[in-house]
């Protein structure tokens, strides 16, 4: 780890996606946030596990990385699926004693609030890819190259899996801050769903609505990354 690095910033990929998705980030953020991409199993260089069909697991896994690593503040990151596991995963390291000073997730629905569509994950492959394209975050050149696909839809699968089949339990809010960012074009969350994330702090609550659909992030990468920037920054110079 850097020593400079003043946040740890452990990012959550969204269904399917890899660290990979983060890779730019660093060179946005600079010195003083470190960012640490979470590895799912099932993709990139943890290709050859199998991949995950469980939020908790992949939680708990996470927590127990994130928790044995921290030299330095941290702050959790998720994007759509990968926001419930950072949500998740903050539970879990407050329950070790290892709070993240923030929580900033994007492109996702409050986790108590129910799913409005109907689950895909069960359907046979060819409906379920359709279904993917209808995201618009998958790459028409992906989508349409049969052995690329072969090696992505497991995990893929997996994690619509896992987020279709997510219970939410109670629990107290979290005593961090929690950033809420949307695409203004977003079908799937509505701002009032973004809102609802509010719910579950108790320090304080921000909400952030971007240009685009779901997938703003590829279009609004700047932006996304300057503001949780803003976010970190401001916090840690006011407490040293």
């Amino acid at each position: 780890m850097k020593r400079s690095a003043s946040y740890q910033l452990f990012c959550f990929p969204y269904a399917g996606g890899g660290a990979s998705i983060y890779r730019s980030w660093q060179a946005d953020m600079g010195p003083s946030i470190q960012v640490r991409p979470i590895r799912l199993p099932g993709r990139e260089n943890r290709i050859s596990e199998p991949p995950c069909i469980s939020v908790s697991t992949l939680a708990e896994n996470a927590a127990n990385e994130i928790a044995s690593q921290s030299e330095s503040p941290i702050a959790l990151f998720g994007y759509s699926f990968g926001a419930l596991l950072a949500f998740e995963t903050a539970r879990r390291l407050r329950r070790a004693g290892v709070l993240p000073h923030r929580l900033i997730i994007a492109a996702l629905k409050a986790p108590h609030l129910p799913l409005r569509r109907k689950p895909i994950h069960q359907l046979p492959e060819s409906s379920f890819t359709e279904e993917i394209r209808r995201f618009h975050g998958t790459p028409s050149a992906v989508l349409e190259n049969a052995e690329l696909m072969n090696l992505l839809l497991p995990s893929i699968r997996a994690d619509f899996t896992a987020y279709e089949s997510y219970r939410y339990e109670t629990e107290p809010p979290l005593e961090c801050p929690i950033t809420a960012i949307g695409g203004a074009n977003d079908a799937s969350v509505s701002p009032a769903e973004l809102a609802a994330w509010s719910e579950h702090t108790s320090a304080g609550f921000g909400q952030r609505i971007f240009p685009g659909g779901h997938f703003f992030m590829h279009n609004s990468r700047p932006l996304l990354t300057w503001t949780i920037a803003q976010e970190l920054l401001p916090r840690f110079r006011a407490a040293s």
